[in-house]
């Protein structure tokens, strides 16, 4: 029988357990919704592509599983590059289709044409330029596999008009292909790193977003028992350990709790699992851990010794790694090691004093954990609640906390809490937004009006670009300039032009009650929360510092 290159495409989707899509029709990709038409796949229309992108993510973030995006040619493609980059960095498994112009037309400079496939080529893990429909039968697989095998990341798949319209006999659809298995660490290097733990009286477990992705939490925390050692998490980390873990000492880097940075500089052996040693986890990196040997698994060799030199060097998954390893491993409970650094209770007080009328992010962030279901799913933007939402909310289960850290995009919030609320739909999703990023992919509020879907937007409304303005307070002499916003837009009116009901904290008669309202009612919601705009993120590393050097206590300025 016949198919279409469009067709091709729907039917191999729909092969690979795709059952929802994102994204907008153009005239570039027209036959491939022409053939989308005649699917059970179910497509949600997105405002803008980087929406789209983000709703993908969202899905592959809370799932594990490769999601799936479309745009057309020429802007389309463009838009979307920005969600497809953060994907790259975050490690997330996202297949982006988008249209091409037809191949004849290719490098004439033709109605919304780009090179889609040369733009993207640096924020992929793989793309693909398809110039017959053939191709399709064996792209469409390597591509899942690809996303998913390994470090996941994204893949973009461009295909030109003419390609989706081409007919070709298919006689026998392709198999979904076997993601690769990870790799398992050599036994040499394994007893190297054992010898090295068990020698070592002051460690540190350093995980990763690559601990959540190979689901190792429960190994991390048998090995972190076991051996009685500290566990700390990157941003991209939390919620592979629960926050009440008894051995976890909370976010690392520029705005961890000042003890736990410390820690990692007084520690002789750090033991990093699914990490990069990024900037914002480690500072300045030739000041980081300045005592300590260290060891580096992950499952990606390009990383190993990139930022951070290393003692022993370990390309392996990590749940590979663990099991070979936990055997080795011998029962120390380190009790000088572990009371010094969970010996003394350090409650973090609100980042300032409150006035009336405003909430205190931690006080804000206690009451939506109390009031959230425990399998709720939390999405932030980027800013200052992001990082609140890090230092104080209590992520107890992985997959459960979804935020841009690799890129930092503003606007990533909200229709990453779409994704993650079409992939369960039984499970509540609250997106916490600043008042500068929710305004960066705000028309996505409709799709949570057309879909009705059981997202609660919490917007932390503070007037302005809140860690943009902390910056200027702190390290340009208060020179604040486009940091503060004199239009202040009424979101809980926006919300209801959108057919969305909407809550305002600030002028409720019982602001607790009417947040808990919100949060127990089903369907979509908008809530408007007070945060004094003079409120700053504390602790904090100097930009460009090593960890040690942090302003700010446990919560107050100094």
């Amino acid at each position: 029988m016949k198919y279409s290159g469009a067709e091709i495409i729907i039917k191999l989707l729909e092969i690979h357990g795709i059952k929802i899509v994102e994204g907008i029709p153009g005239g570039a990709n027209l036959p491939l919704y022409n053939a989308l038409y005649k699917s059970g796949i179910r497509h949600i229309l997105a405002r803008h592509e980087q929406g789209a992108g983000f709703m993908a993510q969202g899905m592959a973030r809370s799932t594990g599983l490769p999601a799936v995006c479309f745009a057309t040619s020429g802007p389309g493609a463009t838009n979307l590059i920005t969600a497809i980059a953060d994907a790259k960095l975050d490690s997330v498994p996202v297949i982006a289709i988008t249209g091409q112009v037809s191949s004849s037309l290719i490098g004439t400079d033709a109605f919304q044409e780009v090179d889609t496939y040369g733009m993207t080529i640096p924020i992929t893990k793989h793309n693909f330029l398809v110039k017959k429909a053939e191709e399709l039968l064996s792209v469409i697989p390597e591509s899942f596999r690809l996303a998913a095998s390994g470090r996941p990341g994204p893949v973009l798949i461009d295909v030109p008009k003419d390609v989706q319209l081409e007919k070709i006999e298919v006689s026998e659809w392709p198999s979904v292909l076997a993601v690769d298995k990870p790799p398992a660490p050599d036994d040499k290097v394994v007893r190297e790193a054992a010898m090295a733990i068990n020698a070592s009286e002051r460690p540190v477990l350093y995980i990763g977003g690559g601990a959540i992705s190979a689901g190792a939490g429960p190994l991390i925390s048998d090995l972190a028992l076991k051996a009685s050692i500290p566990v700390s998490s990157t941003l991209m980390g939390i919620g592979a350990l629960a926050s009440g873990h008894p051995l976890y000492a909370g976010m690392i880097g520029m705005h961890a709790r000042r003890k736990t940075n410390e820690m990692f500089r007084e520690a002789d052996l750090i033991i990093a699992l699914g990490v990069r040693f990024d900037d914002r986890a480690t500072g300045k990196v030739d000041e980081f851990c300045p005592r300590a040997r260290i060891i580096h698994v992950d499952i990606d060799g390009a990383e190993l010794n990139k930022n951070k030199r290393v003692d022993i060097s370990v390309i392996s998954g990590l749940a590979e790694f663990l099991n070979d390893i936990l055997p080795l491993i011998e029962r120390n409970d380190r009790r000088e090691w572990i009371d010094k650094n969970f010996g003394v209770c350090d409650e973090t007080p609100e980042p300032g004093n409150v006035e009336p009328g405003y909430f205190g992010p931690k006080r804000l962030l206690n009451l939506i954990a109390r009031y959230l279901p425990g399998d709720a799913i939390i999405t932030t933007d980027v800013g200052q609640h992001q990082m609140w939402t890090a230092q104080y909310y209590p992520v107890k289960i992985p997959r459960t906390l979804l935020t841009s850290s690799g890129l930092g995009t503003m606007g990533f919030g909200m229709p990453a809490a779409i994704g993650a609320a079409l992939a369960y739909p039984e499970r509540t999703v609250a997106a916490i937004c600043g008042d500068g990023s929710i305004l960066m992919n705000i028309q996505e509020l409709a799709v949570i009006s057309e879909e009705r879907l059981n997202v609660k937007v919490i917007i932390f409304n503070n007037g302005h670009l809140g860690l943009v303005r902390q910056q200027q307070e702190l390290f340009y002499g208060k020179n604040y300039i486009a940091s503060g916003f004199s239009c202040r837009p009424d979101f809980c009116l926006i919300a209801r032009g959108f057919g969305i009901k909407s809550y305002d904290l600030g002028s409720a008669d019982d602001p607790e009650g009417e947040l808990e309202k919100a949060l127990a009612e089903p369907g979509p919601c908008v809530i408007n929360a007070p945060i004094m705009g003079s409120m700053n993120v504390y602790p904090m590393v100097v930009p460009g510092g090593g960890n040690h050097e942090m302003i700010g206590g446990e919560g107050n300025a100094d």
